[in-house]
């Protein structure tokens, strides 16, 4: 909106990635909700809200298994993107990733009633085919709504429906260096402290110790 960079400098070009090793163009193609309107606060509301709600819910605790699911999301758009952003005229993929976090959280929480501006009454499964339906209202193209709730539910199917057939396993496994980093770490459970470490044997306080008695 300053002028200091243009969207020319941040849109997903593999050309230049790969030939000029503008790198940077990985991340900041997620980044970019357009000028500043409508559009730009309604994608930056529902990123904050439903992160939030995601992060505080589901993954309270598993702050590397959340981030995990950024970089998996990330990783399919990217090579969706490359196979299919030349001719379908994606340049950006914010608004996709607003609503694999929507549809993620909405397949969590299906009983959870909505209000979509006072109009509609639904439950939460329907909420991104709700907002795609707006998307559309709005003159704008769907399929970047159609990559975001595809990218969600691959990952929804693999986290939270496969494990749970008969015969299924996990197979989205958080790195361990993810959770080196993000994780606290465990208490040991065979852990023993030193004696003077024990809460027993630690010094009260001094008004417990020098208590006052009346003459």
């Amino acid at each position: 909106q300053l002028e200091f960079i243009t969207p020319f400098q941040l849109y997903f070009n593999p050309d230049l990635i790969f030939r000029k090793f503008q790198i940077w163009r990985l991340i900041t193609n997620f980044l970019f909700f357009g000028p500043l309107g409508f559009s730009f606060f309604f994608n930056m509301i529902f990123l904050y809200r439903y992160c939030r709600m995601l992060e505080e819910g589901s993954f309270r605790g598993r702050t590397a298994d959340f981030v995990f699911m950024f970089l998996f999301g990330g990783f399919l758009m990217t090579i969706s993107f490359g196979l299919f952003g030349l001719f379908a005229s994606l340049f950006f993929l914010g608004q996709a990733f607003t609503i694999m976090l929507v549809y993620v959280w909405s397949r969590r929480n299906p009983y959870i009633r909505m209000n979509f501006f006072g109009l509609l009454n639904f439950q939460a499964p329907f909420l991104p085919w709700v907002l795609m339906g707006f998307s559309l209202l709005l003159g704008n193209s769907i399929i970047i709504d159609l990559l975001g709730i595809a990218v969600g539910h691959i990952y929804y199917f693999l986290e939270d429906v496969f494990p749970n057939q008969p015969g299924g396993k996990k197979l989205l496994l958080t790195p361990g260096f993810l959770k080196m980093v993000f994780d606290t770490p465990e208490e040991d459970p065979n852990y023993n402290p030193l004696p003077e470490d024990r809460p027993e044997n630690q010094p009260r306080d001094q008004d417990q110790n020098h208590q006052q008695h009346p003459q």
